[in-house]
């Protein structure tokens, strides 16, 4: 599988949208450093909100074969600039989270992310598995099986 790195603010989703490609039980913890996994890394939110700390994201990114940016339906602002996308030599996607949450603008979140330069969006609630399966056939490869996927059958 593509590899995905997960920027986007604090309470955003990243690290419960970790937990649901995993296949884990959603729970909520504070990412308090970058975390690797197989083909997902976590960013913490405040890397992103921090200038200084931005900078080590554009590093972390080449690490990954995809970028997701995320943002909160329920977000009254967004934190990234229009065509920011354009910096970035790798596949961004955009990810809209949090689309079931009371006064959630999962429309609203798309604009924006549009604005980016985000081409590919999806649209995601971690906890109901609702889009999980989306990013990942988006990440797959040739070759890959996915978990649904039953190999026994012809």
């Amino acid at each position: 599988m593509k590899k995905i790195i997960l920027m986007g603010r604090s309470e955003c989703g990243k690290t419960t949208l970790t937990q649901a490609l995993k296949g884990e039980h959603i729970q909520y913890h504070k990412t308090q450093y970058i975390n690797y996994f197989d083909v997902i890394i976590d960013t913490p939110g405040e890397y992103i909100q921090t200038k200084q700390l931005g900078y080590a994201l554009a590093l972390y990114a080449y690490e990954a074969d995809v970028v997701g940016l995320l943002l909160s339906a329920t977000e009254p602002y967004s934190l990234y600039p229009p065509n920011i996308t354009s910096m970035v030599n790798r596949e961004v996607v955009g990810i809209v989270t949090k689309i079931n949450e009371k006064g959630a603008n999962p429309e609203r979140a798309k604009r924006w992310l549009k604005l980016t330069g985000c081409k590919t969006i999806f649209f995601v609630d971690s906890k109901r598995q609702q889009g999980i399966a989306e990013i990942l056939e988006y990440l797959r490869e040739e070759g890959d099986i996915m978990p649904w996927e039953d190999i026994s059958k012809p």
